[in-house]
């Protein structure tokens, strides 16, 4: 059996981050690029949908996310900073994002 390697990176920053570039990706295209299961990915979708770091908008057969990168960090040690402090690290732009929740008539403030 091959040892995993660890990672800075939980499933859910990957999914955040990989919503924040690609709003209309599938579960399959998103375990493709994370390397998880799609069961794993729904898992991780819904609990941040239920949390409000992402909204999902049905779009014919498909999803369409919006991402809320002004929500701080869920761990108490990170609380102080918000999620767009990781997703610029992560090369997302927020400048897009926020187009998007305008877009979307949601006001957001800037991280």
């Amino acid at each position: 059996m091959k040892k995993r390697e660890w990672t800075f990176l939980t499933n859910h920053g990957r999914v955040l981050a990989y919503l924040a570039k690609q709003p209309r990706a599938t579960t399959r295209e998103i375990a493709q690029a994370a390397n998880v299961t799609e069961r794993a990915i729904q898992k991780v979708i819904f609990e941040m949908e239920r949390e409000g770091y992402i909204v999902r908008h049905r779009e014919g057969r498909g999803n369409r996310y919006t991402v809320h990168p002004e929500l701080p960090m869920r761990h108490r040690m990170e609380r102080e900073y918000v999620v767009g402090n990781l997703l610029l690290a992560l090369g997302c732009d927020l400048q897009k994002l926020a187009q998007r929740l305008q877009n979307n008539g949601i006001r957001s403030s800037k991280p």
